[in-house]
């Protein structure tokens, strides 16, 4: 869910495209029936009609047309995917070349679905690279072609790419547009959740309704970062909630976006000055992350470490941050690395506080922040 979740993964009509990128080659023809026998084509012994002539000739020509439609999707899976291993590879100059030589393919062949497809990879590319005026007209026009095909505005993917330019607005400072946006996002999410309750399974799979949801919850989770970024912590700290509800019955307690958005709800409520509230969600988080070797078991670690700073226990915030700085080290990670180290800087500064004022407080941990 939320931000592991695959974007782009609820666009409708892609699955051909996608399954074909990602999973085995399939045979897209049958093989080619066996000659009648003899060799005969038409309806009598030896002969064949003026007409059955003609139907051969335009069915070798329909054959032909579906064979280079089919030759250039090939075309265009590959370029794609040879984008997205050089995405990986950090090969960002190159990923952009063959998408730019798919989309050619694409609209060459007036393959809208593939259109589409390449505009979307194109605008998550320039996201990466943070050349985000680019990647927000190419979210435009990918919103353009699929709202042009008779896709209904309220559909996951339309709102996925408006959630991805809400991102872009927040990050570029356009505070009215990212809240308008968000905004939008949720409020059709959740009228759209309350009405899929009602529709039949045979109608609506359970899994497409999971979508819709998990959709939801992404919306709540992003919105929230980016109040609690222009501290509005009250409003962050109910979209977290409910973020994390829907991730808790969606995916369960142990999925590593239900852990991810424990800790940020500790965060906030740490933030707030809810010092115990936060320490039973950090807590939890830490405890599940550990158990499940999450991959961001340092940075909940790190977390943990200062609430429990806050509340005052020194000594037990000490040895979680030289867990956490441990596995930070032994990932390379140097921003995580260096805002661990920022944490038992200040920690120290604490813990030498009342020995120069000449205080009885103890490592132990028992006095306020």
């Amino acid at each position: 869910m939320l931000r592991s979740a695959g974007a782009w993964g609820l666009l409708p009509g892609w699955s051909r495209i996608r399954s074909r990128i990602r999973g085995p080659r399939l045979q897209p023809f049958p093989a080619r029936p066996p000659a009648a026998p003899g060799g005969n084509a038409g309806p009598g012994p030896g002969t064949v009609s003026a007409a059955g002539v003609a139907f051969l000739a335009v069915s070798r020509l329909f054959s032909q047309d579906k064979k280079e439609q089919q030759n250039l999707e090939d075309d265009i899976i590959l370029l794609i995917k040879q984008a997205k291993l050089s995405i990986i590879t950090g090969k960002l100059e190159d990923a952009d070349r063959f998408l730019h030589q798919a989309l050619k393919l694409a609209q060459q062949s007036h393959n809208n679905q593939a259109i589409i497809y390449t505009y979307v990879q194109m605008a998550n590319l320039a996201f990466l690279q943070g050349d985000l005026l680019n990647a927000e007209k190419l979210f435009k026009a990918a919103m353009s072609q699929l709202l042009g095909s008779g896709t209904r505005q309220d559909d996951n993917a339309v709102i996925e790419m408006s959630l991805k330019l809400c991102s872009i607005y927040a990050s570029t400072e356009q505070h009215g547009l990212a809240v308008e946006g968000y905004k939008w996002c949720i409020e059709t999410l959740e009228e759209k959740v309350q009405s899929q309750k009602a529709v039949p399974e045979e109608s609506l799979s359970a899994n497409e309704k999971d979508n819709t949801r998990l959709l939801l919850g992404m919306s709540l989770d992003s919105c929230a970062r980016y109040m609690m970024s222009r501290k509005q912590l009250e409003l962050a700290e109910s979209l977290y909630q409910k973020a994390l509800e829907i991730s808790r019955q969606v995916q369960g307690e142990t999925h590593p976006q239900t852990v991810v958005l424990m800790n940020d709800l500790a965060t906030i409520l740490d933030m707030k000055g809810q010092h115990e509230q936060a320490y039973e969600y950090v807590r939890r988080a830490s405890d599940l992350a550990r158990e499940t070797s999450h991959p961001d078991e340092c940075v909940i670690l790190h977390n943990l470490a200062r609430v429990l700073m806050h509340r005052g226990n020194y000594s037990e915030a000490k040895l979680v941050y030289e867990e956490a700085l441990k596995q930070a080290e032994s990932k390379a990670d140097k921003p995580v690395i260096e805002r661990i180290r920022e944490g038992m800087e200040e920690l120290e500064a604490k813990t030498l506080k009342p020995q120069v004022l000449g205080g009885n407080e103890s490592l132990n941990g028992t006095s306020s922040y």
